[in-house]
């Protein structure tokens, strides 16, 4: 059966976990496995659950919490009992100062009694350094906005699950068809969460997450230099989506202003020379964590880049950053992808997108 830990809090760049347990089966190697883009912590998870040592780590604070609280996560009855602590000490805020904009969203988009609550447990959540509140943040997150006319464990009115849709276009969007937000009691469906999540114990060992940029990742992890055997991740892809745009709604859970619009200030997604130089950057700071004899497996896709350039591009970071020998174990694996997020969302028409695997072996 799954682990229900996997499916705490879903987003868009997501690979399943079927595709690195297949990887873990065909290392040769044991020592630690990781995850420098971690994302929602599938790698760093599933390798857990397979009884390997794992660590990950991630710029953005959204995949921060959700990895660190499937990875390193509470006993359940210290967080069925911070539960009853926050509903037992929950009181309504202060209004908060927005603008109007903002203002309107979080008016049409929570009821306002589930508005205040999601409040209080935004200011009183230490996600960062206590792992009981990381949890529950975590699962407030997985359970901030969706498709709340087709499950009641939803907290918002009707949004996509995995994206938070910009304020303006979603007042227009529910005020054109009518959606009203629903009454949800966050407390109560926190407490079903949890009974839910936990009914698949947490793996016996625990994983390390990092608030960290990957080209730091030898400071951000002293302790794990030479250890790495199996890197199994997928990079931000070129040109394919704004992370903290996508996620400014769940950024705002976790403490951040409410802003939805992004500067695009990070050329390494858009400018392809720069993505490379990225790349390069972000192996030279895994590389002394590596061990003699190491595998890296990337998943990899970009409309603006071909198969042939993503695998000479890899191959030719991998040896400049590393200084090793690095022999490709194969051609790569090509796999189509279906619902890409500007066709499930926003209207455009479909387009031909395509993903790549690649495994490296270094020595």
């Amino acid at each position: 059966m799954r682990h229900r830990f996997h499916s705490i809090c879903p987003y868009f760049a997501m690979f399943p976990e079927a595709f690195v347990e297949k990887h873990l089966a065909a290392s040769r190697f044991s020592g630690v496995v990781f995850d420098p883009f971690c994302g929602r912590g599938t790698t760093v998870f599933e390798a857990l659950l397979n009884g390997r040592e794992a660590a990950g780590c991630d710029l953005h604070p959204v995949a921060v919490c959700i990895t660190g609280a499937k990875c390193n996560p509470p006993d359940r009855d210290d967080v069925v009992a911070r539960l009853a602590e926050l509903e037992g000490c929950f009181s309504v805020l202060p209004p908060p100062v927005l603008a109007d904009d903002m203002a309107d969203f979080f008016n049409a988009c929570f009821h306002a009694d589930t508005y205040e609550q999601v409040r209080f447990l935004r200011a009183n959540l230490n996600w960062r350094d206590d792992r009981t509140d990381r949890f529950i943040a975590a699962l407030c997150l997985g359970a901030l906005h969706g498709e709340s006319h087709r499950s009641p464990n939803y907290f918002s009115n009707r949004m996509p699950r995995t994206i938070s849709t910009k304020p303006a276009y979603s007042v227009r969007w529910w005020g054109k068809h009518g959606y009203v937000a629903p009454y949800r009691d966050a407390f109560a469906i926190l407490r079903g969460m949890v009974d839910f999540r936990f009914r698949t114990p947490p793996p016996d060992n625990r994983g390390e997450i990092a608030e960290s940029d990957a080209r730091k990742a030898k400071t951000a992890f002293p302790h794990l230099e030479g250890r790495v055997t199996d890197i199994i991740t997928s990079p931000p892809y070129l040109d394919t989506t704004n992370y903290r745009e996508d996620q400014w709604l769940r950024l705002w859970f976790l403490g951040e202003d409410p802003k939805s619009t992004q500067a695009r200030d990070d050329g390494r997604h858009y400018n392809k020379t720069l993505y490379w130089t990225f790349l390069k950057e972000a192996w030279e700071g895994v590389a002394p964590l590596l061990a003699p004899q190491a595998r890296i497996v990337v998943r990899i896709g970009g409309r603006k880049l071909s198969k042939e350039e993503m695998f000479d591009s890899l191959l030719t970071s991998l040896k400049n950053a590393t200084g090793r020998d690095v022999q490709p174990a194969d051609d790569g694996v090509t796999t189509p992808v279906k619902r890409t997020q500007a066709n499930s969302f926003r209207g455009a028409k479909a387009s031909p997108t395509v993903e790549h695997d690649f495994c490296f072996v270094i020595g």
